[in-house]
């Protein structure tokens, strides 16, 4: 089918399949930590302190590992950020399954996590071009790759809430740790020929540097990743507060929480398989702003439910746009940056994203913490919907002062 083109490539065919169990996996982990610290604790903050701890070395040191990847070799970083990954898991599931319940060592585990994911997510990004076989077929791998995510999203967290209330925490951390063996086998599969790391006689700092310059001078880039990380610092947070929806705003339970995540993944997978099927002269930026609108609205009127399927009508909506939002400014950078600044380019993709959403979600933690969950919610939504407005804005002054031709926005023919 032409929706599954990219699958063709026996490369990027195994890593779908090897990063499918894994992702399950991961979501199931996810899942069960922000369940056991709200359970342990009922504390908000700590819900915050959890996601920001996972996620702000993407901040830190993403430009960082995009210089680092662009001098090494990315399928021998790729095999050690799994290994380690691997035993990242295993430490987790065996304090749990000792029931050490320790907060700062589950805070520890995660931080140590987001410091493997920094290398890990750039450098699987950035490997992509090398796995798919027709580059025409480059935009569809990233499709799927996102498809294959947000499967991950409805699958692993729907798992995790049979398993939490039927086995508890501990099965849910083994599985994790089990996941990784699949990833392994399909990278050892591989028959990757990448082409010959060309040693840089300046220093990493110098090219981090010129990675900078390179995104900041192009403004139709520097333009999307700030609207990315608007919509990572403001809205896309607001998941930090599903367990308290889920426990204390609806009264349900574990299985309740993994509804949630399950409806925001159920939406996800929709958008990404529209994606999927994009062909060449779609206006990235048009669907990206639909995208914007739709996600920031379904996070306001998830705020205001007070019905648990109407609720869960929404959190689906919102997956349906924050997936196409991201996907959308992906596809552009990956199809538009040049071959010496892919890696750099992607890694402020990340930053922007991974790397962003940490502060957000402390922010909401604490924000929720002094005016309660819904109006915290409430404010993410309407902040979307002003930054969307001010992007809208931008990109309006940004034609007129380029002329009609100026700004490419759309996914260029040759790899759609």
């Amino acid at each position: 089918m032409d929706v599954f083109r990219a699958l063709k490539s026996r490369n990027f065919r195994l890593f779908f399949y090897g990063q499918s169990v894994s992702l399950i996996g991961t979501w199931m982990q996810k899942t069960a930590v922000c369940w056991l610290v709200y359970r342990l604790t009922n504390s908000a903050v700590l819900l915050g302190v959890v996601s920001f701890v996972s996620l702000i070395p993407s901040l830190l040191l993403s430009p960082y590992a995009g210089s680092y990847i662009d001098r090494h070799n990315r399928y021998r970083i790729l095999m050690i950020t799994q290994i380690i990954s691997m035993l990242q898991a295993g430490a987790l599931a065996l304090m749990i399954l000792l029931r050490n319940y320790n907060i700062p060592g589950i805070i520890f585990l995660s931080l140590v996590q987001g410091v493997i994911n920094a290398f890990d997510v750039t450098c699987r990004q950035s490997l992509m071009v090398e796995m798919v076989e027709d580059r025409d077929d480059l935009p569809n791998a990233i499709a799927l790759n996102s498809t294959m995510a947000n499967f991950a999203r409805i699958a692993g967290p729907a798992l995790a809430g049979i398993i939490l209330s039927t086995f508890g925490e501990d099965f849910c951390f083994v599985s994790n740790f089990l996941s990784y063996v699949p990833v392994l086998i399909s990278l050892w599969m591989m028959k990757i020929v990448l082409p010959p790391v060309i040693k840089s006689d300046r220093s990493i700092w110098a090219e981090l540097r010129e990675g900078f310059h390179y995104i900041s001078g192009d403004k139709d880039l520097s333009s999307l990743l700030l609207m990315l990380s608007a919509s990572s610092l403001f809205v896309i947070p607001f998941n930090t507060l599903m367990p308290v929806f889920a426990k204390d705003i609806f009264h349900g339970d574990a299985k309740t929480f993994s509804w949630f995540e399950s409806a925001a993944g159920l939406g996800s997978i929709v958008s990404a398989i529209y994606m999927a099927k994009l062909k060449a002269g779609k206006d990235l930026v048009k669907i990206l702003i639909t995208a914007s609108l739709i996600f920031s609205l379904s996070v306001l009127l998830l705020s205001l439910s007070g019905w648990l399927p109407l609720a869960l009508l929404f959190m689906m909506m919102s997956g349906v746009g924050m997936m196409a939002q991201t996907a959308s400014i992906n596809t552009y950078i990956q199809t538009h940056a040049i071959p010496a600044m892919r890696a750099r380019a992607i890694s402020y993709y990340i930053m922007a994203f991974q790397g962003i959403i940490p502060v957000g979600s402390l922010l909401t933690g604490l924000l929720a913490h002094f005016i309660g969950p819904r109006l915290t919610v409430l404010v993410a939504g309407l902040a979307g919907v002003l930054a969307t407005v001010v992007f809208v804005h931008y990109r309006r002054k940004l034609n007129d002062s380029t002329g009609e031709g100026g700004v490419h926005t759309s996914m260029p023919a040759q790899a759609a």
